[in-house]
């Protein structure tokens, strides 16, 4: 993956925080693991040792990933956001077939995360809300059918401090 992926500030930050764990943090607990499982003798019918072994190579995987997702990762400038049009940093406050009213935030894909409204500029809803100004229509095509949304309001992503 040589790729640049978007993020926002928030969303690079968990990457680091998750690799720094990891790194500092569970790696540790996993040589403990290992030393207490080689403590109990014969190591090839050792289901403990090969349970330890097992995680700490999923561990150095997630690391691996980690460290080429923050080599390749390009943070937005929340300030630069322009917010007259949607883009990659944006909430955006939609009307859903003229019924719900819905605040997405648009993410870089790897970000993406539909349970708490964050929604990849790469999804099917993302990428028509892309450059579109408040007060646009926009229809999706989604495995369903058609969702018709009104663009409310493009603003910058909120501080949740």
């Amino acid at each position: 993956m040589s790729k640049e992926q978007l993020y926002t500030p928030e969303g690079y930050q968990k990457l680091v925080d998750e690799l720094n764990y990891l790194t500092k943090t569970r790696r540790e607990e996993i040589k403990k693991d290992i030393a207490e499982a080689r403590s109990f003798g014969d190591l090839s019918e050792n289901a403990e040792y090969d349970a330890a072994r097992n995680e700490q190579a999923k561990v150095e995987a997630r690391i691996k990933e980690l460290e080429e997702l923050i080599r390749h990762a390009k943070i937005i400038d929340e300030e630069a956001i322009d917010t007259t049009v949607v883009s990659i940093g944006s909430v955006v406050k939609v009307e859903r077939n003229g019924k719900d009213i819905i605040e997405y935030s648009i993410v870089g894909s790897n970000e993406a995360d539909p349970d708490t409204f964050k929604i990849s500029d790469q999804s099917p809803i993302g990428r028509k809300l892309i450059g579109v100004r408040a007060g646009s229509n926009v229809v999706v095509e989604v495995p369903s059918g058609k969702i018709n949304f009104k663009v409310l309001e493009v603003s910058r992503a909120k501080e949740d401090k």
